[in-house]
């Protein structure tokens, strides 16, 4: 069993986003050219993450996105936040995280409802998203010219540190003055150029 916890433990390690279990088994299954349950592996599984609770680790295993990954401990998000919020600054744009809000809430969503509600040109932003695999292409509308919909991915929800959308904050927990969507000024995305630096 031992065994098995190590191998499982170091394929989730290696793994930038949540592993599904149906994903574990695979790779395992071909490593050691053998069929191994999936009882087999929950049970693996859960070993490592009683072992993980303990104090002097500062990170979990934890199921989520439907899968399993290492997550630092409640009690170190405060400097994880700080690092992400430092780090996504120069990633994405004011405009891009309002765009991504608006998709995150809205979902199935056209561009032109995305514009309506923004009140500027949200081509800019979107092809963002859609490059950082944060928002995926969900299907057409019924509507007039049929016109794409969009939608949050899994990527996102392993971004947000969620397993599912229920757990996105609710709108009555944001405070106004500090979440208002629409104020960018048009040019941020008319002129592509403006976001360039913070994006990369």
């Amino acid at each position: 069993m031992d065994f098995l916890q190590q191998h499982i433990e170091a394929l989730i390690f290696a793994t930038p986003q949540a592993i599904p279990l149906e994903d574990i088994k695979s790779v395992l299954d071909e490593a050691t050219q053998t069929e191994i349950g999936a009882e087999e592996i929950l049970a693996a599984i859960q070993a490592i993450r009683e072992r993980y609770r303990q104090e002097v680790f500062a990170f979990d295993l934890v199921d989520i996105a439907g899968g399993f990954q290492f997550m630092t401990k409640g009690a170190y998000h405060n400097t994880i936040a700080i690092h992400l919020r430092q780090t996504t600054k120069k990633r994405l744009s004011q405009a891009t995280m309002e765009t991504l809000a608006i998709v995150a809430y809205r979902q199935p969503v056209a561009k032109s409802d995305l514009e309506a509600i923004r009140g500027v040109n949200c081509d800019y932003a979107l092809q963002k998203l859609l490059e950082k695999e944060l928002v995926v292409i969900t299907g057409r509308s019924e509507g007039p010219g049929r016109p794409l919909l969009y939608g949050t991915s899994e990527k996102f929800m392993d971004y947000m540190g969620i397993k599912s959308l229920q757990d996105l904050p609710k709108p009555k927990d944001f405070k106004e003055v500090e979440n208002s969507i629409g104020e960018t000024p048009a040019s941020e995305e008319t002129m592509p150029g403006h976001d360039l630096e913070s994006e990369e």
